[in-house]
């Protein structure tokens, strides 16, 4: 947690700019680079600084989804029709109450643009569908779905269209080196052919300013103070605040306790600078909450909670299965699965193999199960025997799992102990507009502050799917960067 004073500090009171440039970017993750790559090529003279000793930031370690759709030419060419209404309709039911309802759409409207833009700076793209259940494509498809489109509810909302857009790589390590950094490699290759300066292992601590506008920024760089100008822009792409204990108590304490699901450098020290400095916030009670389920055998299974109660349907986006167990389950929640669908699922391929552990308890009878799991005597017992029911019909009336995924669950059967399988990120931090200016809490832009990516309130504001962190970062990562540099080609 940073303990930095985030105070801003008056221009008038810098006695030397260490370094200087028309546009200075704190942060070079995704939408970082996307910043600086969109700056350069409007004519600005272009400063990184990153606070570690290399490019990527959280974007480089994720599976690499980038959201996209409306009829992208990967969609077409794997036989998918989309549209930007249909994108936008789903989006505005899948991410959470207070849908920013202008930027959904500005953002649907720009999705195939950006995909191209994407592909334009060297951003490949396999022709190939993964449509199994899964947190990423184990190999190195293009598409897959990403958001628990082709899942109920939302097969009924909008028709469903896989949007998840992977970055082609081989040999990925999940965690390690996946999909994110094919996503960051080649951007940062064309940022650094364009001219872009970095400067490595700098932590932004505070915004300077002269008056009511940014014109630079105070930060460290191996226990010194430097003073860094920006004539024209300064962006913040510094990432949210999993890492930041302070911030996650005060804003998001459902997440107290629980695995980051980011990196360490996410400590919200750019929120909090630009916050000392009157901008407004928005969603920081929002979070994205992974499950350590493998979704094949979520799938084949049935899912309960203390009382021995389903609660969700098992085939959706995990992310939202995560979501319903730590906020509506107390984080409880048992996996039941019989013994052919357990083998069925162990024979798929994942890229999660380390969810694959053994099941905590096994019986020849659900009766067996119930009581070994400690459940109220016949409450398992009679959700097995109502799930049965219908799935022998291949219906699912009380949640909706899709009829490939129904058989009743018959002979011996396990259980898995999921309780506290959690971990999450906040989605929320600072008020943005569609140029990507950072809002003061007068609702009047900033004069010389903008951001993007995670430490800005994107497209989701409660809900979430894969993708939309990386897929909001770099879109209006641009805008940050043409909007910053607008001055430099007068």
């Amino acid at each position: 947690m940073t303990t930095d004073n985030p105070r801003p500090v008056s221009a008038a009171s810098i006695a030397e700019w260490h370094d200087s440039a028309d546009v200075v970017v704190a942060g070079y993750g995704i939408a970082g680079v996307s910043a600086a790559v969109e700056a350069a090529r409007s004519g600005a003279q272009v400063l990184i600084l990153e606070r570690t000793s290399g490019w990527g930031g959280a974007a480089a370690l994720a599976g690499g989804f980038v959201y996209l759709g409306g009829g992208t030419p990967l969609q077409r060419a794997l036989g998918f029709e989309d549209t930007v209404e249909n994108m936008e309709k789903f989006l505005l039911a899948a991410v959470g109450p207070g849908a920013d309802e202008a930027k959904i759409a500005d953002y649907c409207r720009g999705s195939l643009e950006h995909y191209d833009w994407l592909v334009g700076n060297g951003v490949p793209f396999r022709e190939a569908l993964w449509d199994e259940p899964g947190w990423e494509p184990p190999h190195d498809e293009g598409l897959a779905y990403s958001g628990g489109e082709n899942a109920a509810p939302f097969n009924t909302v909008a028709t469903p269209a896989p949007r998840g857009h992977v970055p082609q790589m081989r040999d990925k390590r999940t965690g390690e080196q996946g999909g994110g950094y094919m996503l960051m490699k080649p951007l940062a290759e064309t940022a650094e052919a364009l001219g872009v300066r970095v400067a490595y292992d700098v932590r932004l601590s505070r915004l300077i300013v002269d008056g009511e506008r940014v014109v630079g920024v105070l930060a460290r760089r191996y226990g010194q103070d430097i003073a860094v100008r920006a004539d024209l822009g300064l962006v913040l792409a510094t990432g949210g605040f999993a890492y930041s204990e302070r911030m996650v108590a005060d804003h998001a304490p459902q997440l107290i306790g629980r695995p980051g699901a980011a990196i360490e450098e996410h400590d919200g020290a750019g929120i909090l600078a630009a916050t000392a400095f009157g901008a407004a916030t928005a969603h920081m009670d929002a979070t994205e909450v992974a499950f350590f389920g493998d979704p094949q055998l979520l799938a084949r299974g049935i899912l309960v909670n203390a009382q021995g109660q389903r609660y969700v349907t098992e085939d959706t986006y995990p992310g939202r299965i995560g979501q319903a167990t730590l906020f509506h389950q107390g984080n409880q929640a048992f996996l039941v699965i019989d013994e052919q669908a357990h083998e069925e699922a162990l024979a798929t391929v994942t890229a999660t193999p380390v969810f694959r552990v053994p099941p905590t308890w096994a019986a020849e009878t659900v009766a067996e199960l119930e009581s070994d799991m400690g459940l109220p005597e016949l409450a398992l017992q009679t959700t097995v025997t109502l799930y049965n029911t219908y799935a022998a019909q291949g219906r699912d009336p009380l949640f909706g799992k899709k009829p490939q995924w129904l058989r009743p669950l018959t002979g011996a059967v396990a259980a898995f102990d999921l309780r506290g399988a959690t971990a999450g990120f906040p989605l929320g931090g600072l008020r943005t507009d569609l140029d990507s200016r950072v809002l003061h809490v007068s609702g009047e832009p900033i004069p010389g502050l903008f951001a993007a990516g995670r430490c800005t309130a994107g497209i989701c504001t409660g809900g979430y799917v894969s993708g939309a962190s990386l897929g909001d970062g770099s879109f209006y990562g641009r805008r940050a960067g043409r909007a910053a540099a607008k001055e430099a080609a007068r």
